[in-house]
């Protein structure tokens, strides 16, 4: 008896369903076909053992299962409880009469229970696209999959919960997730805090321009002066997550399993700190069967790259591309993914190898040579697409031992979120284009106009600082960013000064 059971396969961050074909006949054999990977081949070993521990077994006949389509490739252990139901109903073990109405995936362990698997949320959007009733999955995987708003999810500990289901009428559980209020339920409570850092004044504003305009910074300063702990605060002064990109993040996320079990709708901005050691492969994603990196799962929040000089040359090069695109599309030969990496990158660096830089009381000093040889090692191309370089000093002890805490970072927020405001009208013509930070030469023309005393101000820096060529773009860009902040149309003086601070690294001895 041929019967059809559904499951999906993710690739990149979309799904594809799967038609499960079993057919139970006269003979003896077990065929799997289809193009599965080895975890699946495996699964007989799996579903025999959870059938004989629940009362069930597998028929003593030949057994033919066709996953298709038959030339797409399929891997995982997900398949498990597809391929289970199939079998049963095919060899009349169980009445499944509307086994088409749903979209089966789960893990088996030994004894029937379900373990979790990867890419509840796209493989829910797709089976709601496609009309399915209903999904069952691990009950791990129920509150992620329930986002999705018109589909009947089911979360299940153990086989014969589905079985019963199928054959008895046995009613399962719906999980239901209020996706609006779950998503605004969680929006407003950061894990760090701004009011924690002590002193760093005129870091805490360079970070609230860098958030306000959505630039690329990076903080230069000896160890101990607080560059990982501004870092680390960073996402908490960015603009809420809409729900659009709270959905996206969470798809990515889903499809490597980083949801954490239980929980539903990402409502905080991710932010991921990559070790120095990192390939470029796994910051950028890709894989015999393409994952995403690092920047795509740090997508609408903050990559951080702390110490940046230690990364590997060729690990930071294959960044340029998805900071100017921001997406980073994996080929292969049979099919090409493209994962979205529209993120902030904050990196931090000492400025130079002991640590201290023009310090005659540093305990390590290094040479000009020795300085030289490790500026180098971050390209000008990649210094080229970070707006804001600014100095970190060391906090006194005074600010230190101060029992005042500082401004919070919901205070902090609200500025920057009407800053944002400001943009997104200026910028809703434009399909690229949402803050300042994605501006081009033509739109920086366009709405970065100076008069001639700003004009003046900034020849006047740009020679006596010897700033180079690059960095006058970078600073109309922040000097934008800084007028919005003030709720100004116009670009002045004030703003182009302030921003004129902030391309430390172009100065005369810095990187030569």
């Amino acid at each position: 008896m041929l019967k059809k059971v559904f499951g999906s396969a993710v690739f990149g961050v979309e799904a594809t369903t799967i038609t499960v074909e079993v057919n139970v006949d006269s003979g003896i054999g077990y065929h799997l076909v289809g193009l599965p990977d080895n975890a699946i081949k495996e699964s007989n070993y799996r579903i025999a053992a959870a059938l004989q521990n629940n009362g069930y077994k597998i028929p003593g006949k030949k057994i033919t299962i066709n996953m298709a389509p038959a030339d797409l490739r399929k891997e995982g252990s997900a398949y498990d409880l597809t391929l289970t139901i199939g079998i049963l109903a095919a060899s009349k073990q169980i009445q499944a009469e509307n086994l088409e109405e749903y979209l089966i995936m789960g893990e088996l362990s030994l004894d029937g229970s379900l373990q979790p698997i990867k890419g509840a949320l796209p493989i829910a959007v797709k089976a709601r696209e496609e009309g399915f009733k209903g999904f069952i999955l691990p009950r791990q995987n129920a509150k992620e999959a329930a986002i999705v708003n018109d589909l009947q999810v089911f979360g299940v500990d153990n086989i014969k919960q589905v079985i019963n289901f199928f054959d008895k009428g046995d009613s399962l559980e719906e999980t239901i997730v209020d996706t609006r209020k779950e998503f605004y339920k969680n929006l407003d409570f950061p894990e760090f805090d701004f009011s924690d850092v002590k002193g760093q004044e005129s870091i805490k504003r360079c970070m609230e321009i860098a958030a306000a305009g959505g630039h690329n910074i990076i903080l230069i300063g000896p160890p101990g002066s607080g560059k990982t702990m501004l870092a680390k605060r960073l996402p908490s002064i960015l603009p809420p997550m809409t729900l659009h990109e709270a959905l996206e993040t969470t798809k990515i996320h889903s499809v490597v399993g980083r949801v954490k079990e239980h929980a539903g709708l990402m409502a905080q901005r991710p932010f991921r700190s990559p070790h120095h050691t990192i390939s470029d492969v796994a910051l950028v994603g890709g894989g015999a069967y393409p994952q995403p990196g690092e920047i795509s799962l740090s997508h609408n929040g903050v990559l951080f790259l702390d110490e940046l000089p230690e990364f590997k040359r060729g690990v930071l090069e294959v960044m340029r591309q998805p900071l100017e695109d921001r997406e980073v599309t994996i080929s292969r030969a049979k099919f090409t993914v493209t994962y979205p990496s529209s993120f902030m990158l904050v990196a931090s660096m000492n400025p130079s190898p002991g640590g201290y830089f023009n310090d005659p009381d540093a305990p390590v000093t290094s040479s000009p040579a020795e300085m030289q040889r490790y500026l180098s090692k971050i390209s000008g191309p990649l210094l080229d697409r970070i707006d804001i370089h600014i100095e970190v000093t060391p906090v006194p002890f005074e600010k230190l031992s101060e029992e005042r805490k500082g401004e919070t970072s919901v205070e902090i927020r609200k500025r920057v979120t009407a800053a944002r405001d400001i943009q997104t009208k200026r910028f809703t013509e434009l399909e690229n284009v949402h803050y300042n930070a994605q501006m081009n030469t033509k739109q920086i023309r366009e709405y970065c106009k100076l008069d001639k005393g700003s004009l003046d101000l900034l020849k006047s820096a740009m020679e006596r600082l010897n700033l180079s060529a690059r960095a006058y773009d970078r600073i109309l860009k922040v000097a934008r960013t800084i007028a919005d902040l003030e709720s100004s149309s116009d670009v002045n003086g004030n703003h182009i000064s302030e921003a004129i601070q902030y391309r430390s690294l172009d100065r005369e001895g810095w990187l030569g």
